[in-house]
């Protein structure tokens, strides 16, 4: 390369970092400095008397809140509701999918509506469905009485708020998973199919043998997308149940709130916040090394 052609690409380089860098020093300041303090009160010992007092006191809010069965069982129901919400999410907007996949009249009409609650902030939607679901007043139970069946708490009975909550998430979030779905549906080649509908193949037979093979960089893609989503969730269980009945849907991120806001205890709080930023980190590592697996195989085929 010539002497001209370095100096061209070195000035390339400048413009776009002077270009580049305000935004990432402003990213930096927005993000690095609450990231930073929460650091240092997950190990530290200040208290709202004297907030300018920070003692450190290393692993030791860590150590208070690993003994703690309350942080146990938030752990466990932010697992259990992240497995519920995906599997449900994926299973219902891989068969819609599925649907949209085959249709070809009004295909438009139906991907608008269905992106409709997704273009719905978490708490509109979480205020429209507790309305719906109110023990007295609720049109949910108006219609359990209408066909005979009893009335239900949905979202204070301790077995069924979780489910509920559940439920709600994906109403909402399937909306994603349908569009990214159809998507990759739309981009499978048609000439394996062809090939099987002369072998004589069935579509369950194409469905499991050749769709899902072919779709699952696509389907891990959105798989791993909402498990990072559904771990860090706290407007719908803030507003639906404030975490109740009890602790029945105190997921990890409703139980830093509680503990730093509503127990007066910062450090724990954070240290809370520290361990779920943990596993999100960790998902979104799986995340990018799927992704680039995924293409470099498309590149490679």
């Amino acid at each position: 390369m010539s002497v001209m052609g370095l100096a061209g690409r070195s000035r390339e380089w400048r413009i776009g970092w002077a270009f580049a860098l305000p935004g990432l020093l402003l990213l930096a300041i927005v993000m690095g400095f609450p990231l930073v303090y929460a650091c240092i009160l997950s190990i530290s010992s200040m208290t709202l008397i004297k907030p300018s007092l920070m003692p450190l006191v290393g692993f030791k809010n860590f150590a208070s809140m690993l003994a703690d069965p309350l942080f146990w069982n938030a752990l466990w129901l932010t697992v259990r509701y992240s497995a519920i919400t995906v599997i449900g999410e994926f299973v219902v907007g891989l068969g819609i999918a599925l649907m949209l996949n085959r249709t070809v009249h009004m295909k438009p009409v139906y991907f608008a509506i269905l992106t409709i609650p997704m273009a719905m902030s978490p708490i509109s939607v979480a205020l429209i469905w507790r309305m719906l679901l109110q023990p007295n007043l609720g049109i949910a139970n108006h219609l359990m009485e209408s066909f005979g069946l009893p009335r239900l708490d949905w979202l204070g009975t301790p077995g069924m708020a979780l489910w509920t909550m559940a439920a709600i998430d994906i109403w909402q979030q399937m909306s994603f998973v349908v569009l990214i779905l159809a998507a990759g549906l739309a981009a499978l080649p048609r000439d394996p199919y062809e090939a099987a509908e002369v072998d004589g193949a069935r579509a369950w037979q194409q469905f499991f043998y050749i769709t899902l093979p072919m779709l699952r960089p696509v389907a891990a893609i959105t798989i791993i997308i909402q498990l990072i989503n559904e771990f860090r969730t706290y407007d719908l269980p803030y507003v639906l149940t404030k975490g109740g009945p009890g602790n029945a849907t105190e997921v990890l991120s409703f139980f830093a709130y509680r503990r730093a806001f509503l127990g007066l205890s910062l450090n724990e709080g954070a240290a809370a916040a520290f361990v779920l930023l943990v596993i999100v980190l960790v998902l979104t590592v799986i995340f990018f090394a799927v992704l680039e697996r995924s293409q470099a195989k498309a590149f490679g085929d």
